[in-house]
């Protein structure tokens, strides 16, 4: 079978596939490919392997050919992919959940809440400055966590896994989600709010949820005046969520404290005055970036390719109707 893999991706998982005997094209760039040139590359291929930063949609498909039978997506999100349109032309599409992934996100937000409330990377930016002249009772003063309330807005794998690392600081903790989860209730000892009193209470907001219609924008400038006065924000999901114009506003005005962003609403282009904003901490997509979770995805996303071809069906399949299709 002919593959095509998007992007070079670490480890040494691509070798599966070639030790069998398949034909596996990666792109030579360090970077997401144009449009055209991903139109290219995919012509005639069998599988492909992409990246959260490609945009797979029904012409691109329609470019590889009919012969495409499997999208392989390196990401636990797949909202890059036009899920409909590859339903409709019989391909299988997979993602790469796991508990390494979701560790990591939940460790890179507690990073970034860390961060911010002791105001480590101001204080780390002004001592490589020369800024620091022995020590001062009374610079760079942050706030504890102790006692404070972090407010979890979509508590599903990752969330869960934010708030459980919670409990070292006693915090309260308050969450929001479509449907309230009582089991989690009781093994984390969170409680359930609309989220108008999760925003009007938590002195942290940190985001969780998937990329949908409902929450493309949510974090707006109606939620933003709803948040408690010198609280923060925190954005592990995905950029779009948050309106980064509002954003602006309302750490101008004061009214939010700070806040760490690893999405952006326009990735890679990140709105220049967040870049000018001491109160703000930005990284670049890395929330999940371990070498224990980087591997375990490219285990997945190369498993999930063997295992369609074998004509067993993937685990992590995001359209499981054209399998049910496939198998009658």
């Amino acid at each position: 079978m002919k593959i095509f893999v998007t992007r070079k991706i670490p480890g040494e998982n691509l070798k599966a596939l070639t030790d069998l005997g398949h034909t596996v094209d990666v792109s030579p760039y360090d970077r997401p490919l144009e449009e055209e040139e991903l139109v290219e590359r995919v012509a005639g291929k069998d599988v492909l392997l992409t990246l959260l930063t490609d945009r797979i949609d029904s012409d691109l498909m329609d470019a590889a050919g009919p012969q495409l039978k499997i999208i392989s997506n390196y990401a636990v999100g797949f909202d890059n992919i036009d899920i409909k349109a590859a339903t409709d032309r019989g391909i299988v599409v997979t993602n790469t959940p796991s508990d390494e992934v979701n560790e990591a996100v939940a460790e890179h937000t507690w990073a970034l809440i860390l961060c911010l409330s002791r105001r480590i990377v101001e204080a780390d930016e002004a001592t490589r400055r020369g800024g620091y002249r022995g020590w001062e009772p009374d610079i760079f003063m942050g706030k504890s966590l102790i006692g404070k309330t972090l407010g979890v807005v979509g508590l599903g794998r990752i969330g869960s896994m934010v708030a459980r690392r919670a409990s070292g600081y006693n915090m309260t903790l308050l969450y929001n989600k479509r449907t309230p989860d009582t089991e989690a209730e009781r093994k984390l000892g969170i409680q359930f709010v609309s989220l108008d009193e999760l925003l009007a209470k938590s002195d942290y907001v940190t985001l969780h949820v998937p990329l949908t219609d409902e929450t493309r924008g949510m974090m707006n400038s109606q939620n933003f005046s709803k948040m408690k006065q010198g609280s923060f924000l925190v954005n592990t999901a995905r950029g779009p969520i948050v309106s980064e114009h509002d954003l602006v506003e309302a750490l101008r005005s004061g009214h939010i404290a700070g806040a760490a962003l690893d999405v952006f609403e326009n990735e890679p282009d990140i709105n220049p005055e967040l870049l000018g904003m001491q109160n703000v901490i930005l990284t670049p997509h890395i929330a999940s970036a371990t070498w224990e979770a980087r591997n375990k995805m490219g285990q997945q996303a190369i498993t999930a390719i063997l295992d369609a071809l074998q004509g067993k069906q993937p685990e992590n399949i995001t359209n499981p109707d054209v399998w049910v299709k496939r198998r009658k």
